[in-house]
């Protein structure tokens, strides 16, 4: 048993209610069972439930269970803390309490600007096997890029970044795609290429890293047999369950905006894939654009995009899953009631799981076009998880819940990045620095151009700020 910030001592009195008699494993055991309110109020009891409230046995156990074990040893790693010292309950602490992000531009290292991605749109970027991978996008003149670049990070945060080309086995060009970790692996699907043709392909890739021969990267297609979506591009997607990726809603032929969700699921040997169609009712309206964001298991959240009659949405749902069946469930809410005086329904934003469980939204545009440089929070603990039926419900009021809860605006500070839309953005596997290239950005407008449009290619890291 670790020692304790104020000691818990294993003596204590034979006298009193039963609980206060039983072994402390026991009752840690039962506090971990228990939400933190419940927890800090049992500390006010007495002494020996405020000593057993305050160790460092219980505090790291919480960390664990309420960030994620993989995000706390992230943590602990990028810490100059030993883990018999690392100040639990401050962190726990902070990270409830966090409202702000830092933004650090990153650089190229010297002499490798020939490898740093070009500037794109609609492109992908993930954190997989301790690195980032980039692919493609859309570029000036609304040609596709079919380039795959890759550039270590490891256990910490970087200034300045290598990256590195990969020409062998690439997918064909395409943008509006999308791909999720799923593991160790990578897996794209579908896509717009330069000449308007939506695909419907689905590749497997992966990171290799060698201590004599550095990165290497390999793409492969995936087999699928018979049955796919039909080809899209600017949907969203999310892995559930480790080895699923869940798609929903697109671009298909004729510019027809898709509300259809599909679910692909890996082989045990990821050389094989299946994919079938979820019908169900009710479901999000069809849409592009928007986010879909795995935050536990098979818990998915859709949020905004661009509707059928290109309108702006603001709408939240989830996704989630009881007895093997998933279920769509829409979170309604008050838009009027959230402070900060700043609209929120968006298109092209990202949405990504953040340290403390939070969903963080960052950019996009709204329907006139205005891109966005704002970070907004979607609190997942303030959301009102129904009990999931196959017969219902279908929809979960908030109006129960605090809205300043649900969604709280962050500030931000240091590096100015370009309001932007269309961006990708990924964190690491410590949840709290996120990752951010490309996008469009508002340009100068030339006199033979119709539109200020630009394509950007700043690399950006946002760190969410912690005093740990």
């Amino acid at each position: 048993m670790e020692e304790s910030e104020g000691s818990a001592s294993g003596n204590h009195s034979s006298s009193g209610s039963p609980i206060t008699n039983m072994a402390q494993d026991y009752l840690l055991t039962i506090l971990l069972l228990l939400p933190i309110d419940a927890i800090l109020s049992l500390s006010m009891t007495c002494k020996r439930f405020r000593s057993l409230t305050s160790s460092h046995t219980l505090w790291k156990s919480l960390c664990k269970r309420d960030l994620g074990s993989t995000c706390v040893e992230a943590l602990i790693n990028s810490s100059n803390y030993h883990h018999h010292q690392f100040p639990w309950m401050r962190l726990y602490r902070q990270v409830s309490l966090m409202d702000s992000v830092c933004c650090h531009k990153i650089l190229s290292e010297p002499h490798a600007d020939l490898d740093f991605p070009t500037a794109r749109a609609s492109h992908s970027l993930n954190f997989v096997s301790d690195c980032l991978v980039l692919f493609g996008g859309g570029c000036e003149g609304g040609r596709h890029l079919d380039d795959t670049r890759v550039a270590y990070i490891g256990n910490d945060f970087r200034r300045m970044l290598k990256w590195q080309t990969v020409h062998a086995g690439i997918p064909s060009g395409r943008f509006g795609h999308t791909c999720v970790e799923m593991g160790d692996y990578l897996v794209l699907f579908g896509g717009i290429n330069d000449r308007g043709n939506r695909q419907n392909d689905t590749w497997l890739g992966q990171v290799v890293l060698n201590e004599n021969k550095g990165i290497s990267f390999s793409w492969k297609m995936l087999e699928v047999g018979n049955v796919a979506p039909p080809p899209r591009g600017a949907h969203g997607a999310c892995c559930i369950d480790e080895k699923k990726m869940i798609i929903h809603g697109g671009i298909g032929l004729q510019g027809l905006r898709l509300g259809d969700t599909w679910v692909l699921e890996l082989s045990d040997s990821p050389c094989h894939g299946t994919w079938h169609e979820i019908v169900l009712h009710p479901s999000p309206p069809p849409r592009s654009g928007h986010s879909l964001t795995c935050i536990g298991r098979s818990r998915t959240i859709l949020f905004g995009g661009r509707g059928m009659g290109y309108e702006v949405l603001d709408d939240v749902w989830l996704l989630d899953s009881y007895q093997g069946y998933l279920k769509w469930v829409q979170i309604v809410y008050d838009l009027q009631s959230i402070p900060g005086g700043v609209s929120l329904p968006r298109v092209g934003h990202t949405a990504t799981l953040v340290l403390g469980s939070r969903l963080l939204i960052y950019g996009g545009e709204d329907s006139c076009r205005h891109r966005k440089d704002d970070f907004w929070v979607l609190d997942i603990s303030a959301i009102p998880y129904p009990c999931i039926t196959r017969q219902h419900p279908t929809t979960v009021s908030s109006k129960k819940v605090s809205v300043t809860r649900m969604w709280k605006r962050w500030k931000s500070s240091g590096f100015e990045a370009k309001a932007r839309s269309f961006h990708r953005a990924c964190a690491d596997q410590s949840g709290r620095y996120l990752y951010v290239f490309g996008g469009m950005v508002d340009a100068f407008l030339q006199p033979v151009q119709t539109s200020g449009l630009g394509f950007d290619g700043e690399l950006f890291l946002v760190e969410l700020v912690l005093q740990i």
